[in-house]
């Protein structure tokens, strides 16, 4: 959207200032033409776009201005257009068969002169054209030349404006919301929106940003900051990426079973941590080692015919040696060291349960502790009486 507006003390006139007229809605939609089609498409920048041009003093084609006007300043606020554009008014003075073509014309030349040819582009072609002509026709022979010579002038006023600023700045202003969009598969939506939206709803309220899905896949994410932005973006391309086997990742302990625990590796994304692929150090019981809710760092050993994933910590241990995986999670294998000297000091799983029953093992008997000699009673029952007790008292 391009506003023009052109107040009546531009050009020394007093009178009162109301809505826009045939001049501002012309001028205006004529400087929007030649810019538009340079604009990028939404889904590169998904911005309303709106420029308003503000004619201070005019002594020549204050459109053309407009159209100049306008292509800096979207560069500057580092919207991608295509190629900065430039536009000149052509004139044209005829007398019988002289004639001459004129460029950049000003006020009076276009008041007295027979054509106002106003001709907009870029280096490479021309984007808008409109022409008021005085004459009652031109010939083929005049267009042609005030083409080339319009071209000649556009060059010569692109040089100039690139003087200033070649192309699109590389960031929007900081004051300016971020928009970021990508494009997920349609079999992926449903992931990021999680039953009842109760994933985007965790996207937003962790990141503040506003999240908008499209049925065609299109994944909107507006933010006051980039490190919002961004973080939300991490957040979605989390919840639709695939899970491959050899990746290491730092989880979160979200359940403890006899045989294991359960991690989450991936929002929305978990996988079994085998007791025996905590660690090298024999493991009795997984509660003893951790908690819910507890960072773990695994490694995807497998994940089988059924799509469940096989996580290993020992092995995601062994990725230490590799500089690039120890300065990754450096702070986790700190975590995991810790952790490991703690395994490796507690007493073997045997001796745990015993304390738990009670009592040490008798040698070569079972465990439980020693009972008095004599002592015939079962651990549920009350003793038994013998049986000549029995057969005297029936006599």
């Amino acid at each position: 959207m391009l506003h023009y507006n052109f107040p009546p003390f531009s050009v020394g006139e007093v009178r009162p200032m109301r809505g826009p007229g045939r001049r501002e809605i012309g001028h205006g939609a004529l400087a929007e033409r030649a810019v538009r089609v340079l604009l990028p498409g939404e889904e590169e920048f998904p911005y309303a776009v709106r420029v308003v041009s503000d004619i201070l003093e005019s002594n020549g084609s204050s459109s053309m201005a407009s159209v100049c006007g306008a292509s800096l300043s979207l560069m500057d606020a580092g919207v991608p257009i295509r190629k900065p554009v430039a536009g000149v008014a052509m004139g044209l003075i005829k007398e019988g068969e002289k004639v001459a073509i004129l460029t950049d014309i000003q006020g009076l030349e276009d008041h007295y002169g027979d054509m106002d040819f106003k001709v907009t582009g870029t280096r490479e072609g021309i984007t808008a054209l409109q022409m008021d002509n005085k004459a009652g026709g031109i010939t083929r022979s005049i267009l042609e030349k005030a083409l080339d010579q319009a071209r000649r002038g556009r060059l010569f006023i692109l040089e100039k404006m690139e003087s200033a600023i070649t192309e699109p700045r590389d960031n929007v202003s900081a004051y300016a919301p971020r928009i970021y969009t990508i494009t997920v598969p349609l079999d992926k939506i449903r992931d990021i929106i999680g039953p009842g939206g109760k994933m985007i709803r965790n996207i937003v309220a962790q990141t503040g940003v506003k999240v908008d899905v499209e049925d065609d896949g299109r994944v909107f994410v507006a933010s006051p900051t980039t490190e919002a932005a961004e973080k939300a973006l991490g957040m979605i391309n989390d919840l639709i990426r695939e899970v491959a086997a050899g990746e290491v990742f730092s989880g979160k302990v979200t359940r403890l079973m006899a045989f294991g625990a359960f991690v989450e590796v991936l929002p929305g994304k978990e996988g079994l941590l085998h007791v025996s692929e905590i660690s090298t150090t024999h493991v009795g019981k997984v509660d003893d080692v951790f908690s819910p809710g507890d960072s773990v760092l695994v490694m995807v050993k497998e994940i089988d015919d059924m799509g469940r994933i096989n996580l290993s910590r020992r092995r995601a241990l062994e990725k230490k040696s590799e500089p690039e995986m120890a300065e990754r999670f450096a702070d986790a294998f700190v975590l995991e060291d810790a952790r490991e000297e703690r395994i490796k000091a507690l007493p073997p799983s045997n001796d745990r349960d015993r304390n738990q029953r009670g009592g040490a093992p008798r040698p070569g008997g079972r465990p439980g502790g020693d009972r008095p000699s004599g002592d015939r009673r079962s651990h549920s029952g009350p003793p038994r009486r013998s049986g000549s007790g029995d057969r005297n008292r029936d006599r």
